[in-house]
């Protein structure tokens, strides 16, 4: 399964991105606040699509849209948390004062 072949879906209403692969579902949930910081709080890949770097792809393309939108992240989700602190190329995007532990 290749990354560039899989879709990630805004889900605005739901607020969440979901990647749906053969009825299967990974998601990161979120909320948009004041139109100034997003806060990840949950990430969840069903069991049928664990290994496959799904997870990352989710947060990869999370955080390219609070880029895209000039938004602070705040990763209460511990996965979020872990990919920021993998991934010094967002640390621009942690709300000020929000530490990744």
């Amino acid at each position: 399964m290749k990354s560039e072949n899989i879709t990630v879906h805004n889900n605005a209403e739901r607020r969440r991105f979901e990647i749906v692969i053969d009825r299967h579902m990974a998601f990161a949930e979120y909320m948009i606040i004041a139109n100034e910081r997003i806060i990840f709080t949950h990430t969840e890949v069903a069991p049928a699509l664990e290994g496959k770097g799904l997870a990352s792809l989710l947060a990869h393309h999370a955080f390219a849209y609070a880029r895209a939108h000039n938004l602070r992240i705040m990763p209460l989700c511990p996965y979020m948390a872990g990919y920021m602190k993998r991934h010094p190329e967002y640390h621009d995007l942690l709300l000020p004062g929000f530490h990744l532990g």
